[in-house]
């Protein structure tokens, strides 16, 4: 039970804190009551807030709405003046712009420009809004004279800045190959750069907005002139200073020594003059006059081992000293040649510059067509001298001169070696443009093979003329032009080899075509060209071989005969292996040298029986059996006298014949005398032996005439006239 004391103190406690809780009640109430107060306040004081804005409002708007419209109507008036300004400066444009239209775009071209800008507009509004006004006809002869102002600058300026390219720069262009040393390209810069922009935008605009195409014929007819003009110019160039100083090269190109090694081949070929005139000269020789028979004798170039024999002038250049004009004439060929083959190599560099400026100049849909027309001048020009070429090459083998095909060989090996780059150069042009060279080329592969067969044919059928042989038996000039003319095609043996080949001449040799290779004549490879070549290289030689045989039976004399088939065999093999023809050769015949050797050896053995009518008076035939200091009989002295008798005779027969024969090769002329005399004096000393204890005569000085040393003197000089 909670005690009395506890319990009121409890009840106190309990009350004191109700008291104050009803206090803060009451304090709860009184700000609740102030807050509703303040809140009426503040609401009454919001309200009157919106009554006041809602009047302001209805006083601002219609004062906005008459802002707008007057700023409305402000715009307007000034958009109406400026259309107003700008469509009055379209009937001005024709007054604004009369003075620099008349004057033209020279040396302003972005002002001319801009006129005639603002003219073309002027032209799209009459047309839009006023057809019929008599400003629009104004304007559009305003931009018709400033359209054609335009062209007469892009005329002018192509016509003033467009000059041929200079000789020595397109040298230095085309001499730029793996053999030469050079820091740099050679840029051929056709325009100034400034006039070449002024252009390019002209052409734009002409494309653009002048709706005109004739511009691109101006442009490639003046272009097509300077290019023209440019292998004119080097041509010239060529005819004036070539003859002089060899081939042409710029002085701004340095070559490399020609002793020094190089791994690469050059890319193109050069052509020297005089490499090909010489053997001319002499195969023109030999068809003017071998075949006429008012000629003898041999015009051979000099081998190792044919030294100085007198009677041997043969060296190409006594003959260019006879034949001054006809030296002089070549000369002029020679020039030609070389200038063809260097405008071939102009062309294909001058025409890549040409395609490259008219890319920056012509639409893109136009290139091909302007360039195809660009070039046709100087192609065609290039073209007809080739067929001259051809035409020429072909009246001359009508007159048997096979010289002429010499002429042909550089030139198609050039033709050949660049006709990739020709090809890559015209592409995209009209089809008959680029079969142009390969119809050249077909026509030289035509008549080169034609003179090539023609060639083979007249060394088989060269008659026999008796006043046309060399009387002293040396190399007939039938053998050195033939031997002149195979040295030639083993210098362009490819493209001798091709030539052939483009004939489908392989059935006539009777080549074994391998599996691998077509009947197409392009598709033949080069192996097989190789054996075509050499097996024709054969039939050349066997024709001739037979040639000689038949043309040795015109001496009477077996041992002259002899000595000309000698010395035709031996001059046909030395030139064989000097000119590593013998390689060429020996393709398809393995044993050429050998047959050679053996038919040399043949005519030596033949030449050396001559021998036997004097040395059959030194055997033993008939010869009395006497013993030391015996008296003969008369008939026994008689025979021993007949021989010495014989001996002496021949002996001074054959030495005055044969000391007019001529052997050119020292080797063989050496080897020939060395082994008739061992032969002569051995039978003459054993002969001797024999008669030297027997008394046949009491004159014996009468008959012993000769000690063996004079023998041996007597032969050694034989095939010696100096002697």
């Amino acid at each position: 039970m909670i005690p009395t004391e506890d319990a009121s103190a409890r009840k106190r406690e309990i009350e004191e804190k109700l008291k104050q809780e009803q206090e803060t009640l009451s304090f709860i109430r009184e700000n609740l009551e102030k807050s509703d107060q303040l809140t009426k306040g503040m609401v009454s004081i919001l309200s009157s807030f919106e009554s006041r804005l809602m009047q302001l409002e209805n006083s601002i708007i219609p004062v906005h709405k008459q802002t707008e419209n007057l700023q409305r109507l402000q715009e307007n008036v000034d958009k109406t003046l400026s259309c107003m300004d700008h469509v009055i400066s379209y009937y001005h444009v024709a007054k604004d712009t009369d003075r620099i239209i008349r004057e033209g775009p020279t040396g302003r071209l972005d002002e001319y420009l801009a006129c005639i800008a603002k003219i073309q507009k002027a032209v799209e509004y009459f047309q839009d809004n006023n057809p019929d006004s008599p400003e629009l006809n104004t304007v559009k002869a305003r931009f018709e004279k400033g359209k054609e102002l335009l062209e007469a600058e892009f005329r002018s300026l192509l016509t003033r800045y467009s000059k041929p390219v200079p000789p020595i720069l397109i040298l230095d262009a085309i001499s730029m190959d793996e053999e030469l040393e050079a820091p740099e390209d050679v840029v051929l810069e056709h325009l100034p750069e400034a006039v070449l922009q002024d252009i390019i935008c002209i052409a734009g605009w002409l494309v653009e907005y002048g709706r005109n195409q004739d511009f691109m014929n101006v442009y490639f007819q003046i272009r097509s002139n300077q290019l023209d003009r440019s292998i004119k110019g080097l041509k010239d160039h060529f005819r004036k200073n070539s003859a002089s100083s060899g081939v042409l090269y710029s002085p701004a190109v340095q070559t490399k020594r020609k002793d020094t090694p190089t791994k690469k081949a050059p890319r193109r070929p050069v052509y020297i003059p005089g490499t090909i005139r010489k053997a001319q000269n002499l195969l023109k020789q030999y068809s003017q006059h071998g075949l006429d028979g008012k000629k003898g004798g041999s015009n051979l170039t000099p081998l190792e081992g044919y030294d100085h024999d007198p009677r041997v002038k043969h060296h190409p250049d006594a003959l260019t000293e006879k034949h001054g004009a006809a030296a002089g004439k070549d000369d002029v060929l020679d020039i030609e040649i070389d200038s063809y083959i260097h405008c071939i190599s102009a062309f294909v560099k001058l025409a890549q510059s040409e395609y490259a400026l008219l890319m920056e100049i012509i639409p893109e849909h136009h290139q091909k067509k302007t360039f195809d027309s660009l070039i046709q001048e100087a192609l065609d020009n290039l073209m007809l001298e080739g067929d001259n070429i051809v035409s020429a090459a072909r009246r001359a083998i009508m007159r048997h001169d096979y010289s002429a095909v010499l002429t042909i060989f550089p030139i198609l090996r050039h033709l050949k070696m660049n006709k990739s780059e020709f090809d890559s150069t015209l592409q995209g042009t009209a089809a008959s443009t680029k079969n142009k060279l390969p119809t050249l080329i077909t026509s030289m592969e035509t008549i080169g093979a034609k003179a090539l067969e023609e060639f083979a044919d007249s060394i088989k059928n060269d008659p026999d003329k008796e006043y046309n042989m060399p009387k002293d038996g040396t190399v007939h000039e039938l053998t050195s032009n033939a031997i002149l003319f195979l040295q030639q095609l083993l210098d362009f043996h490819e493209t001798a080899g091709a030539m052939l080949a483009s004939q489908v001449l392989g059935d006539t040799y009777n080549i074994p075509l391998d599996p691998r290779e077509t009947s197409s004549a392009t598709s033949y490879t080069s192996d097989f060209n190789k054996r075509l070549l050499s097996t024709y290289i054969c039939k050349v030689l066997g024709n001739l071989q037979l040639n000689l045989l038949s043309k040795s039976k015109v001496y009477e004399d077996l041992a002259l005969s002899a000595i000309f088939l000698h010395n035709n065999y031996n001059y046909i093999l030395k030139s064989l292996e000097k000119s590593e023809l013998i390689q060429l050769v020996t393709v398809t015949q393995k044993r050429a040298e050998v047959s050679y050797r053996e038919l040399i050896e043949q005519q030596i053995d033949t030449y050396q029986r001559s021998w036997l009518k004097v040395t059959e008076h030194l055997t033993d035939r008939n010869m009395p059996a006497a013993q030391p200091g015996s008296k003969l009989k008369d008939k026994e002295r008689q025979v021993i006298k007949d021989k010495f008798k014989g001996f002496n005779d021949g002996l001074e027969e054959l030495c005055k014949i044969q000391k007019g024969w001529a052997i050119p090769d020292k080797e063989q002329r050496d080897f020939i005398r060395h082994a008739q005399k061992k032969a002569v004096s051995e039978a003459y000393r054993a002969f001797l032996h024999r008669c030297a204890n027997i008394s046949f005569t009491k004159n014996p000085e009468k008959y012993h005439k000769y000690r063996p040393e004079e023998v041996e003197e007597m032969i050694e000089k034989l095939f010696d006239t100096s002697a």
